[in-house]
């Protein structure tokens, strides 16, 4: 996706618009509108990547984690739990993909009213290959180095953390 640039860096035009108008903790603000302009960028960035292999970002975590579990399925409810999204989110991801061929739906065989969701041969073929795609687009993060990813992480870790995250 090719994108014209501003003229100017829009957060520091806010960062000194909230300073003038005497608004407190200019640094924070800023650091904010920073964080979330970066993630809007690498959603995007990673949205690109995914979509030649018919999926999201979104949907692409939610291939990934099943790839992650030990028996190869997990309760619907579970998934949301782990990608720490709601419930109502997770019932169309896990369509789509289903739709897709990528997973299966079938009832859990202890909780009749649980779904298990499990990946495909082709689901496991398609998270393959946008993985590759994924990690050739350095997840999003390749003006980074490999040290300032770490730092990065650690910063965020104590956001995460504070917020009782985990």
């Amino acid at each position: 996706m090719t994108r014209t640039p501003l003229p100017f860096d829009p957060i520091e035009r806010g960062a000194e618009l909230w300073g003038s108008h005497d608004y407190p903790d200019v640094p924070r603000m800023r650091a904010i509108t920073s964080l979330m302009r970066v993630h809007q960028l690498v959603i995007t960035e990673m949205d690109e990547a995914v979509k030649p292999f018919g999926l999201t970002f979104a949907r692409y975590e939610v291939l990934v984690l099943l790839s992650f579990s030990r028996s190869g399925a997990l309760p619907l409810g579970k998934i949301g739990e782990r990608l720490q999204v709601h419930a109502t989110s997770v019932t169309p991801l896990v369509q789509r993909l289903a739709a897709a061929g990528l997973i299966e739906r079938q009832r859990h065989p202890d909780d009749g009213r649980a779904v298990l969701a499990s990946l495909t041969e082709k689901g496991k073929r398609v998270l393959a290959e946008a993985t590759e795609a994924i990690t050739r687009a350095q997840f999003g993060l390749g003006a980074l180095t490999q040290e300032q990813c770490g730092e990065l992480s650690a910063i965020l870790r104590n956001i995460r953390l504070a917020a009782g995250d985990f």
